[in-house]
């Protein structure tokens, strides 16, 4: 019996502690909010007083509202068009199947081997001379079609009954109503993992943000948080609220979307 008991407590025992190392930066993240920065400095691990005083005086001294506005808006927005648009591919290429299809996909899966530092200045490039820097669309356009989320739908996909299809296209149904009306109502959990990842990587885009949103009226939140540390003095209590502020946005859509996540990462078809 203690042969079987001391394994599993030595499982527990790491798992425990790995837990522990994930779980203090969020800790003191949320600790460092309540402190002041001299506190936060200091390595203060105990809540303080100065929650509300450095709220007051982050949305006194930044534009928070407006930032956090602009980051939802473009993230939502990123996140909506990038499923639309990766269903219909991920879909075409499984239920369209032929060989010229297939290496088509393989040379957009080598795409992914190149990093988007590459293609950034001549993204810019062409950005600017289509008048699209400061832009929404100019914000979503690079992430609408994401080869990952491709594939993810286009795997997801094969689980969908192919009797399905050929029965409704003998009753005289369109490949759009097949698509809208049964494709995507029974794909479900993987448009809600599809649209945990977008959004996620979106609110996040900080890179490609700050290349092309140049003035001060359409930053992103992340922006916001990078501007606070750029003066000579940085206040450590506004800087962690503004990051805490940062982080619930995807805390909140990815524990929404939890359970349909995990189905949509595994393949499940909503029936």
């Amino acid at each position: 019996m203690n042969k079987k008991i001391l394994p599993r407590i030595a499982k527990n025992a790491i798992l425990i502690v790995i837990s522990l190392f994930c779980v203090f930066p969020l800790f003191w993240m949320i600790i460092a909010a309540t402190n002041k920065s001299s506190d936060v400095i200091g390595g203060r691990l105990v809540p303080g007083t100065y929650l509300m005083e450095n709220f007051k005086s982050l949305t006194t001294t930044y534009e928070v509202l407006p930032a956090l506005i602009n980051s939802v808006k473009y993230s939502v927005a990123t996140s909506l068009a990038s499923i639309v648009v990766c269903s219909i591919a991920g879909y075409g290429f499984e239920i369209y199947h032929d060989k010229h299809k297939d290496k088509l996909f393989r040379v957009l899966m080598l795409t992914m081997m190149v990093p988007f530092t590459a293609t950034m200045i001549p993204l810019y490039r062409m950005y600017a001379r289509f008048n699209l820097l400061n832009t929404t669309i100019g914000f979503i356009l690079p992430s609408v079609s994401m080869i990952a989320m491709i594939m993810l739908f286009r795997q997801n996909s094969r689980a969908f009954p192919m009797e399905i299809i050929e029965s409704a296209r003998i009753d005289g149904d369109s490949e759009l109503g097949i698509f809208f009306r049964m494709y995507v109502p029974s794909m479900k959990p993987t448009y809600a993992a599809a649209m945990t990842i977008t959004f996620m990587n979106a609110w996040n885009n900080f890179m490609w943000a700050r290349l092309i949103m140049s003035d001060a009226s359409t930053q992103t939140f992340p922006m916001l948080v990078s501007n606070m540390t750029a003066g000579h003095f940085v206040d450590y209590g506004q800087l962690m609220l503004s990051v805490l502020i940062s982080t619930l946005p995807t805390i909140v859509v990815f524990f929404a979307l939890q359970k349909s996540f995990v189905a949509g990462m595994t393949g499940a078809v909503k029936g």
